[in-house]
């Protein structure tokens, strides 16, 4: 187990907060709250080590051009794919109405 921890610029705080997927096999639960304004928090608890470049590039790609809402996003992965992380971040911002 690895715990990954990354920050980003972000604007206002999230007006919401929400829970999708759920810890399985090859999925990946993720916890997303209103932060304090400008700043995005992420932290990844995974089951595969050695993956930090994998998940700071996909969070690069995510937030790219884009001023995100601040929130504190807590991922507990079980070897989820990139496009499912992304599913789940997706589905996540949509369901606190940021995209």
């Amino acid at each position: 187990m690895e715990t990954l921890n990354f920050e980003f610029a972000a604007g206002l705080p999230a007006r919401g907060r929400t829970l999708v997927g759920c810890v399985s096999s090859g999925d990946l639960e993720v916890l997303v709250e209103p932060n304090v304004a400008g700043t995005l928090s992420i932290q990844v608890l995974t089951s595969v080590n050695g993956s930090a470049a994998r998940w700071e590039h996909l969070f690069t790609r995510l937030f790219e051009g884009r001023t995100p809402a601040a929130m504190s996003i807590r991922i507990h992965d079980f070897g989820a794919t990139p496009g499912v992380v992304r599913l789940r971040l997706e589905q996540g911002f949509e369901e606190i109405g940021h995209d």
